[in-house]
Parts: structure tokens; sequence; C-alpha cells
């Protein structure tokens, strides 16, 4: 059971397919995933992590090589002019996206984030601002605007999140050297408010998730955020980002940031 073919393109910028990485099967069964080039472009800061025992200094190391590669500290050597109308796009970094994504999930930030989800893994963004299933309706309008305007004027925005995500896994990887997934929640109000591909048994869903989610370690906290909570077995390799590897950027603590696509999710009353 794959992804459906209006949930996402024919080309992407990784290793396997967004008809492969979207499916049910990966889901249950995931392998490595790499967006293309990354690895090969920061192999040295990648070998230069081996040596590094402690994560919390692996995390500041990354943040460092990120300040660094990007110039984000020295703007005027990225091209940005200070007295340039777009000079406040300078602060529009991977850490500001992050934010602004747990902020509001339908922001100018979090469209920037789908946007980059889009382009990496193939899987279309199927709700910002509500359902953006129709490509000539308004929410899918308001939806590129929103993307264009977050990535308009900004340095390498796209490429600090590829390197975000590499990092990620690099840190998973070690982390959880023995495991494939982790069980995370997820509060909902309506599981109607997803596509359903198929209810195997009570309370079981074969789902389409959005191409970028916000999912929690600590069911007491999903809570908060809906009448139900969908509680799944994510893949580590869709994970772009948790409150593990990056620590002190995220909301709090337990907060993973996972690529969408086919889900098995199971829904639990509070």
């Amino acid at each position: 059971m794959t992804i459906p073919p209006h949930a996402r393109l024919s080309i992407n910028h990784c290793n396997l397919p967004a008809a492969v990485l979207g499916s049910l099967n990966y889901h249950l069964h995931p392998a490595p995933l790499y967006i293309d080039g990354v690895l090969d472009l920061h192999h040295l800061f990648f070998s230069a992590l081996g040596s590094i025992a402690d994560a919390t200094e692996r995390a500041l190391h990354f943040r460092h090589y990120m300040k660094l590669s990007f110039l984000l500290n020295h703007p005027d050597e990225a091209g940005f002019q200070e007295k340039s109308r777009h000079s406040r796009r300078i602060r529009a970094d991977y850490l500001r996206a992050l934010r602004g994504w747990f902020f509001d999930a339908n922001g100018r930030e979090a469209a920037v984030l789908k946007s980059w989800v889009e382009s990496r893994f193939g899987l279309l963004p199927r709700n910002h601002h509500g359902p953006l299933g129709d490509f000539s309706g308004d929410n899918y309008q308001h939806y590129l605007a929103a993307r264009a305007e977050g990535l308009y004027n900004t340095n390498a925005l796209e490429s600090q999140l590829d390197l975000l995500y590499t990092f990620c896994q690099h840190e998973l990887r070690r982390q959880y050297p023995k495991q494939s997934h982790l069980t995370l929640y997820r509060g909902v109000n309506r599981i109607q408010d997803h596509e359903i591909l198929a209810s195997p048994r009570p309370r079981h869903y074969i789902v389409v998730m959005n191409n970028l989610n916000s999912f929690t370690a600590d069911r007491d906290r999903a809570d908060e955020f809906g009448d139900y909570i969908l509680e799944t077995r994510l893949p580590l390799t869709k994970l772009v980002c948790t409150s593990d590897t990056l620590p002190g950027v995220l909301q709090g603590e337990e907060e993973y940031l996972a690529i969408g696509g086919v889900y098995a999710v199971v829904l639990k009353t509070l």
C-alpha cells in the first residue's frame, strides 16, 4: 500500500522514490534515507564527529559548523546588504525555521519546511491552513505564496535543512544503534481529518499523513493537542529533528519533527 499519486511527486532529491519511502511497507520496514550529495559535500565534518563521544558536544559542533559553512554570523560575506529592504531576512536560518514551525505549523516558516520535504523527498503537503488537494484552490495558492516569501532572499536555507536532517540521522544511528522505530504520539481531534486508506480492525488505521508532522514521546503531552491520540511506531529515518539530537532548539523535551507518507496508527482515547 503506497502513498496515492496525488500526494507525491515523480522525482525527488534522495536515494528512494516517493512511492517507496511514502509507502506502508517502508513505514514498517525502513531502509536508510539519504539526501543527494550531502554526505559527499560534508564528509570531513561527519568524519570529525566520530571522535566526539558526548552527544551534547556533537550538537554544539554541528551548530558551529553551520555558522561557518553558511556564514550565519557574517551575512555581509554571504551577499546581504545592511541597508537593503530585505535585510530583515538575514536571520532566516534553519533555527528560525524550526522555531517558526513549533510556534505555528501553518505559518511562513512551516510552509518553507513543507516545501523542503516536497523537494527533497517528493511528498506533497496535504494541509496548510486547510486541505491542499485542489492545486487551483485558495489554500494551495496561499501555501505557494507563503513558501515563496519564506525562501526569498535567504542564505541557502534548503541546504541548511539538508544538513540538519543528515546530522539528525547520524545522531539517531549513534543513539539507537539497535532500533529502527520509536513509539510516538500525536494529539488529534478527528481521525477523519486524515486521508484514511484502510481500517484493518477497530481503532487501527492506515492513513496518509501531512508531509511534515510533530510528534512527542510523552503521551501526556499529546493529550494537550486534541481529543484523541494517534500512536505510531515511527521509523527513525523519517525524523528531521528531535529534542535529543539538537538540545535547546525545539519547544520542550520529547519533541520530534517527522516527514509524512502512509502511516499505520492506533487511535487512543484520553
